[in-house]
């Protein structure tokens, strides 16, 4: 009888997403280019939009479909930034996030948040073919081609992610053992309905989104031709996996289809926006960095060198390719996603062991056997292999924090202090430094290691504050120190940004009743109270409720 009301809610799920997809993937006509006069933007504000791009976020880091790690965060944020800073829109706020799942796939919704699988970036030989699709998500957001497709599709209903979150909501309500399989089923389907397929992108969308963004990669200093190279990169993966069509032919070219046609208009552009452009590189002490200049309405004589030119700086030099450094950054970040999008660490060990069959590792995948090593808890292996590539890449900032992490595996603590603090004092500010400290001295379990990681932590609670993962390392951090009231409000804020609005607000009205509360921190809930209350109502209003505060009452 227990299975009656789950067979019911499946019933209503299906009949809620089989609606979505005829509202969402109706037929539409070749639309014209945006123009003056679009009511773009009439139905959903921009801070709506930012609301609901935040929710879906939440609603995905809730079931464990987003790759949270701040060395990968921060690589795919700069690399998003560097291409929104140059785009048609730069005053734009992009949120870019990375998902777990392999299949190659990228997204963008509402609010200018944009999400890339991991697996798009392991299909990838450089990272300007990753900035080549990411470049192209920008140019659907900045083009309003996202809220033109919802307000297409929703003008007179409910936004389509609050219907992904009801659809949730009714697998929630299933109760049983399967209602936690009901939900995941109902959030794939949810993502691949709000972030894949809720926009029926015309020809002439995509057509734009290709010039935009190839426009968008020139002008950031990536190579242009790499958005004709990702697409056939994607196609030749398509043609030598295994199974039906379906199977085939990956996630992305699903939503964004490829033709030749498509390809040599992208290489055409590519050709032409490189014309103009020379490849600089600019050196310091520390560092160098090569990238495309544009020279507007200038010839390019062949053979030009810009250090002839007396009044550029000596360090600016020609060159080919991406800078060791930069090319470097991205295979650390690609073989790190194999680890962690990997089922097991052991799992990616194998997976190693295979790649070393066909030839010695390279030292990106050195590395990446490294992270494997660690995370399968095995600190002393995975130190001697970081150490050896730290020799051969010194002051690598990726190395280091590895270096440190597995000192701090093997027993060897004061070796994974000395390095930590020696990261920190040459980036005090650094995320993924202050996290990877601040999570070794949490382990301890001390108070003096709990006071020293609220030291760390406290300076990054402005800038990444929006980690669930930094709020839960704060929160446990203020425990062990013994500070219960910022651990709580620290609680309260990673349930908040892990898609638990409702019982955020629960722990804030809480922890508000303690009588030991001054003055500011009493000031500070109260604001967390105020801007959170807004939105738990409006999920109220949907007939969204928290699933476990529901079953507990």
């Amino acid at each position: 009888m227990r299975l009656r009301p789950a067979r019911h809610a499946t019933v209503l799920l299906t009949a809620l997403l089989v609606l979505l997809v005829a509202s969402v993937c109706a037929p539409a006509q070749e639309n014209r280019l945006p123009d003056i006069g679009s009511s773009a933007g009439s139905v959903l504000g921009p801070a709506q939009q930012a609301e609901y791009g935040r929710m879906l976020l939440a609603q995905l880091r809730h079931y464990d479909y987003v790759l949270e790690d701040p060395l990968v965060d921060g690589w795919l944020q700069a690399t998003g930034n560097r291409l929104a800073a140059a785009s048609d829109d730069p005053e734009q706020r992009f949120t870019f996030f990375m998902m777990k799942d392999r299949s190659i796939n990228a997204f963008a919704t509402l609010g200018g948040y944009i999400g890339m699988n991991a697996g798009l970036v392991l299909a990838a030989e450089t990272e300007d073919e990753v900035a080549a699709v990411l470049g192209h998500e920008v140019a659907h957001v900045t083009q309003a081609h996202v809220l033109r497709g919802v307000e297409r599709a929703q003008r007179d209903s409910i936004p389509i992610l609050l219907a992904m979150l009801g659809a949730i909501a009714i697998a929630q309500s299933a109760g049983g053992n399967s209602s936690d399989d009901a939900a995941m089923a109902a959030m794939a389907s949810a993502q691949g309905l709000m972030a894949q397929r809720q926009i029926n992108y015309t020809r002439s969308n995509e057509s734009e989104a290709d010039r935009i963004g190839i426009r968008t990669l020139s002008r950031s200093g990536y190579e242009p031709e790499a958005m004709a190279s990702m697409f056939e990169r994607m196609h030749a993966v398509s043609r030598t996996n295994q199974g039906g069509e379906r199977e085939r032919l990956p996630d992305y070219l699903r939503s964004h289809p490829v033709t030749t046609t498509r390809i040599s208009e992208a290489k055409d552009r590519a050709e032409r926006l490189s014309g103009g452009t020379v490849v600089g590189t600019v050196s310091t002490p520390e560092a160098s960095r090569t990238q495309r200049v544009t020279i507007d309405g200038v010839a390019v004589p062949e053979g030009l060198r810009l250090i002839d030119n007396p009044l550029l700086p000596s360090t600016l030099s020609l060159g080919g390719g991406l800078d060791a450094g930069e090319s470097r950054e991205f295979g650390w970040a690609r073989e790190r996603l194999r680890v962690l999008s990997a089922n097991t660490p052991e799992a990616a060990i194998r997976e190693y062991d295979s790649i070393a069959r066909s030839g010695p590792l390279d030292d990106a995948q050195r590395y990446g056997l490294a992270v494997a090593y660690l995370r399968a808890g095995r600190g002393a292996e995975a130190a001697t292999h970081l150490a050896g590539l730290l020799e051969r890449h010194p002051g690598d900032l990726w190395l280091g924090i590895g270096l440190a992490e597995a000192d701090a595996h093997a027993g060897r603590a004061a070796a994974a202090d000395r390095r930590f603090e020696a990261l920190l004092e040459r980036m005090p500010r650094n995320p993924a430094v202050a996290l990877g400290y601040a999570d070794v001295l949490v382990a301890r379990n001390t108070p003096q290691a709990g006071r020293r990681a609220q030291e760390v932590l406290r300076p990054l609670l402005f800038a990444s504050g929006g980690d669930p993962a930094f709020q839960r390392t704060f929160a446990r951090a203020s425990e062990i120190a013994g500070d219960p009231v910022r651990a709580g409000e620290a609680w309260a804020e990673a349930a908040f940004l892990g898609g638990r609005e409702e019982q955020a607000l629960v722990q804030l009205n809480t922890l508000k009743k303690r009588d030991d509360l001054d003055y500011y921190a009493r000031a500070r809930i109260d604001a967390r109270i105020a801007a959170i209350t807004p939105v738990v109502l409006e999920l109220r209003r949907q007939g969204i409720r928290d699933p476990d505060l529901h079953r507990r009452r």
